[in-house]
């Protein structure tokens, strides 16, 4: 394919270096980080971002080094620049460890705001048995080469939107027509990502990836910043290498909230990751 460039190892990529975690010296579980501008929607940053970084810091603080499941509240927004996360272990078993994290930072006096909360369970993917048995299917979209990168239309999210330049998304179609002032009202948003570098994707980038499209609100007719309050995520497979497919599909706006249920499917067909959240709607009338 002629997107198969040269690719980033793992641990050499932007994103590696934008969710790295440092301990603090006579503070266990406690690691500092600093939250890179590159990931940011408008001036808020990326909650699958925010994600990865704090499963980042989980990883260190537990015996066991993937992501089952980890489910995050988001407090109030985060913005670039330093942070602290402080984790905590909840309880420690063979196969499964859980812990709990806070991403905190400071305000203009110094003091402490909580940006984010969560709990998560660990384990190692590579101890899974192979045994698949499931109803679920890929999503049917076009091939990776049919679908429509940023440069087939307007930028993909209003306003300033650093994140698109970290990543490499190809939109199906048939969910992309928002950008051209078409959404389908369906609610649906489906495409091929990668990291920008060409980064395979791994049980932490798997975190940001069920958070990275644009928001099925969109295709809604609803174009604005869409805040996750809740999102919960759970990883079920080490993937493939290559180019993952994300589809993602909302069925209920109500009250001014939606939930979003994202499937995430590496190169050989395996169902690698799901999630559900619970997103505040644009404060916008839509399109008409």
């Amino acid at each position: 394919m002629s997107h198969a460039a040269a690719k980033a190892s793992i641990g050499d990529s932007e994103f590696d270096r934008d969710t790295a975690v440092t301990a603090r010296a006579g503070d266990d579980g406690v690691y500092d980080a600093d939250l890179s501008a590159g990931w940011t929607i408008i001036t808020a940053v990326n909650g699958g971002y925010l994600l990865a970084l704090v499963g980042r810091a989980l990883s260190a603080a537990l015996p066991h080094p993937d992501p089952f499941t980890v489910s995050a509240h988001y407090l109030t927004s985060s913005v670039p620049g330093p942070a602290v996360i402080r984790t905590e272990v909840v309880r420690l078993g063979n196969s499964l460890s859980t812990g709990q994290a806070s991403l905190f930072q400071y305000d203009e006096s110094g003091a402490e705001i909580e940006r984010l909360r969560v709990v998560a369970s660990y384990g190692d993917l590579s101890e899974l048995p192979d045994a698949v048995h499931t109803t679920a299917l890929p999503p049917a979209m076009p091939g990776y080469e049919d679908c429509l990168g940023p440069e087939a239309g307007p930028a993909p999210i209003p306003g300033s939107s650093a994140i698109v330049d970290r990543l490499r998304l190809r939109l199906d179609p048939a969910t992309a027509g928002w950008a051209l002032g078409q959404p389908s009202g369906k609610g649906e948003m489906r495409a091929w990502f990668e990291l920008a570098d060409g980064r395979d994707a791994d049980p932490i980038s798997l975190l940001l990836a069920v958070d990275a499209l644009p928001p099925t609100s969109f295709d809604l007719g609803l174009l604005g910043w869409t805040p996750t309050v809740e999102l919960t995520a759970h990883v079920r497979a080490r993937p493939a290498p290559g180019p993952i497919r994300v589809a993602i599909t909302t069925r209920n706006l109500a009250g001014g909230f939606l939930e979003e249920d994202a499937e995430v499917w590496d190169s050989s067909n395996r169902l690698v990751a799901q999630s559900r959240q619970l997103a505040r709607a644009p404060r916008v009338a839509p399109r008409s």
